[in-house]
């Protein structure tokens, strides 16, 4: 399957406006995601920080989510996703130096060394996700449709990226990550046009990859064995999950209503971060979670309409990477708040806190929308 074939209807040269519906569909998410944040942090913001106040992290959030629209905004007006392409090899020298930096140098939360602090503490790996999207895009559009059909080509390299990536992530430890930069990886090879033989062999080789770093890592393991059962150390490894299963489960079909959850009240860890869905499942209940992940799921199609409609194959491959990666994250996320995956640190996009990765997401999002001004408006008539 190949992206970035030219379309079949004939279409004006005039440039369209931004492509509204998903910039909507943006703002809806991250309307609700603030809303969301403030009822499921403000428990934890008033015992842990210094002024006891209950809106620290929703204002934090707040200011970060307003910079993240200027910057999204920004790069769909003013930047021509085009020059990126002579971006993508500094980008991803840049974030392998950064990767290799938090071996060294990074910060620990949590019994994970993932972060780095220049001026403000980020994840670098969330750097890399864009600089892999970006990199794979160039490459697979300087190469063209028949070396990537090669081993060579078509596979080697990329393989190699991601196995570079992947490595330099063990030593964090970031299991969530390096399955969403794979996984991510290897649908834009896919829609590159590689060998679909040597693609299955690549997916094998990283099913293997991700279930050796299981066994090799100790705390993966536990973290598997407490999966199939979390109530089996109900008050060790498996608290987190429990803890999930429990507020996903007494939100019922209608939710105990907005700020009424319980299980936020110091039972479950990370309740505005990586289990934020499960604070939206026991307050809005299984009818509010399934409203937002039509949301999602509209915004996740209308991304790959986009990617469709590209005006060229640079374009085509750089939208659908961005927005494979946040279907990728999303289904990664809420599969392991209700039980499906083992546990693991992947965020909600647009809902979960943290100030640089959602302005990292906004700026994707820029990109997206800075490719779909580019479209040609149809002929009318």
């Amino acid at each position: 399957m190949e992206l970035g074939s030219k379309p079949i209807r004939k279409r004006s040269k005039k440039r369209q406006s931004i492509d509204l519906p998903f910039l909507i569909l943006t703002i809806l998410l991250l309307s609700i995601g603030l809303i969301t944040l403030f009822s499921a942090s403000y428990v934890d913001a008033i015992n842990s920080t210094q002024s006891g106040d209950g809106a620290f992290y929703f204002k934090r959030q707040g200011m970060f989510a307003l910079a993240g629209i200027v910057c999204m905004l920004a790069v769909a007006f003013c930047l021509d996703y085009r020059k990126l392409h002579y971006l993508a090899i500094f980008s991803m020298v840049v974030s392998v130096l950064l990767l290799v930096a938090v071996i060294f140098v990074g910060v620990e939360h949590n019994d994970a060394q993932r972060w780095l602090k220049i001026g403000v503490e980020f994840q670098p790996s969330e750097i890399a996700k864009f600089s892999v999207i970006l990199c794979f895009a160039s490459m697979i559009t300087v190469w063209g449709p028949k070396k990537m059909r090669t081993f060579r080509y078509g596979i080697l390299p990329f393989v190699s990226i991601i196995v570079l990536i992947a490595a330099l992530l063990y030593f964090e430890p970031h299991l969530s990550a390096t399955v969403i930069i794979g996984a991510t990886g290897m649908v834009m090879v896919f829609l590159g046009g590689a060998n679909l033989a040597w693609l299955i062999s690549m997916a094998a080789c990283g099913v293997g990859g991700v279930v050796g770093l299981i066994f090799l890592l100790p705390h993966a393991m536990t973290r598997v064995k407490v999966w199939l059962d979390p109530f089996s150390d109900f008050r060790g490894k498996g608290w987190q999950g429990a803890q999930s299963l429990m507020a996903v489960g007494s939100g019922g079909v209608w939710g105990l209503g907005l700020g009424q959850g319980r299980q936020k009240h110091l039972f479950l860890p990370e309740p505005a971060n990586d289990f934020i869905f499960a604070v939206i499942c026991e307050e809005l209940g299984m009818v509010g979670a399934i409203l937002i992940m039509i949301v999602f799921a509209a915004l996740i199609l209308r991304g790959y309409q986009i990617a469709l409609r590209a005006p060229d194959r640079f374009g085509s491959l750089l939208v659908a990477g961005i927005t494979t990666q946040i279907a990728i994250q999303t289904i990664f996320n809420m599969g392991v708040v209700t039980g499906l995956l083992p546990v693991t640190g992947a965020a909600l996009p647009f809902f979960s806190y943290g100030g640089t990765s959602l302005m990292m997401l906004l700026a994707e999002v820029g990109v997206i929308l800075s490719v779909s001004r580019r479209i040609p408006a149809p002929e009318q008539g």
